[in-house]
């Protein structure tokens, strides 16, 4: 479990599921995906997020607000292996997806934060990675304020179809050595 001064991150539980589904079948949330999911392919997805905690005790955890114990999305780490078709793999990706209602707020730049601290603090990786389409400026102003950079290294992603208006990526990163103590060391339960 991770803990910011508004949020907690943590394993997936089974009442996060119907909450998970919700959000994944909303289309403003999955706007920069290339479907909504069903509650089926939902449930499955979680499965998977939840089974990749248990194996490497991190990943995509989910984001509950501390003071009401609400989910709001989840806020995580992916490794990625050398055959996924993302530039620079193998690598560790950062990502998130908060439900409508919690948006603008900062919390996943703030949950962000603290699984870039864990990733350079305590997994002890020199760089971490964030991808979105090219589209998608929300995601790309967390990178922003998350201190990643543009890695001029735009992709077409291998899972979105040919002739996709999503299939063109861009690739931000973020290198240990560049952070400042101050900006990211924190807590890390």
């Amino acid at each position: 479990m991770l803990e910011t001064k508004r949020l907690i991150l943590r394993q997936w539980e089974d009442d996060d599921y119907p909450h998970f589904a919700k959000m994944c079948a909303d289309p403003e949330v999955m706007k920069y995906f290339p479907a909504t999911l069903s509650e089926q392919e939902s449930h499955q997805l979680a499965d998977r997020l939840r089974a990749l905690i248990d194996v490497n005790g991190w990943g995509f955890w989910v984001v509950e607000l501390k003071a009401t114990g609400e989910f709001i999305g989840f806020v995580g780490l992916n490794a990625l292996d050398g055959e996924s078709g993302i530039p620079g793999a193998p690598m560790i990706e950062i990502g998130w997806r908060t439900v409508k209602k919690h948006w603008r707020k900062g919390y996943a730049t703030e949950a962000a934060e603290q699984a870039l601290r864990y990733a350079f603090f305590v997994l002890g990786v020199e760089q971490v990675y964030a991808f979105t389409p090219i589209t998608n400026t929300p995601s790309q102003m967390v990178m922003k304020r998350l201190g990643m950079v543009n890695a001029r290294l735009d992709f077409d992603h291998p899972k979105v179809d040919v002739g996709h208006e999503l299939r063109r990526h861009c690739l931000y990163k973020i290198d240990k050595q560049i952070v400042t103590v101050g900006s990211l060391l924190g807590s890390v339960l």
